[in-house]
């Protein structure tokens, strides 16, 4: 369900932080063999000039989606709430750089990317945050600039659930909305797609997956 994104309190861990230091190199693995994750990164490439700058969101252990971008050339920036994660995605992935920080948080500067990748980090915000950042995420496009955004397609605010053995706390829209969300941010939306996934570990249950690709208008 996504990579780790979520807010640090003063003094306490953030629980999204929390959850993925738990499962550290174990993410990675159970979500290694989703195949619509992979095309979807491989119609990013198709759409992206030599050596673009990427913003990769809840990049997690870096693989698949900022060594893939690192490794066709283009200048990745990841940043993750997890440090567990930022710091295995450093060594994995050298060819790209990591951030340790709440994207909420994290200075953007206007039109400064040519893509920005959401990969399920938003599932662990409420549903007004998961408004606001992709707003925000939109105006660090420049003009024409891709947005690919993947979630998990239901109709949640603020549910508590299990994931991979971790509680987490889970909000969502349907696909639908979802991309209308997207397309209120300012972006064309010019592919979506859906699939359903089941993550390659004991307590992995099957989750439908959507994708929503566009470009900053």
């Amino acid at each position: 369900m996504g990579d780790s994104q979520g807010r640090a309190a003063e003094g306490h861990g953030s629980p999204a932080a929390a959850v993925f230091d738990a499962l550290g190199a174990e993410y990675e693995h159970a979500f290694a063999a989703s195949a619509a994750h992979r095309e979807s990164l491989e119609r990013l490439l198709a759409g992206l000039a030599p050596g673009s700058r990427v913003l990769d969101v809840g990049s997690g252990t870096g693989r698949p989606t900022a060594q893939t971008l690192a490794d066709a050339g283009h200048r990745v920036l990841g940043v993750d709430v997890s440090p567990v994660m930022t710091a295995l995605a450093a060594r994995q992935v050298p060819g790209a750089e990591f951030r340790c920080a709440d994207i909420r948080d994290f200075p953007l500067a206007e039109g400064e990317f040519d893509a920005v990748c959401v990969y399920f980090s938003l599932l662990q915000l409420e549903r007004g945050e998961q408004t606001d950042l992709l707003e925000r995420l939109v105006r660090s496009l420049r003009p024409g600039g891709l947005l690919v955004a993947a979630t998990v397609p239901v109709d949640l605010a603020g549910v508590d659930a299990v994931f991979m053995g971790q509680p987490v706390r889970v909000s969502s829209f349907g696909a639908e909305e979802f991309t209308t969300l997207v397309a209120r941010a300012g972006v064309a939306v010019e592919w979506t797609h859906s699939a359903l996934f089941t993550p390659d570990h004991p307590a992995g249950e099957p989750e439908p997956h959507f994708f929503a690709h566009g470009r900053r208008i």
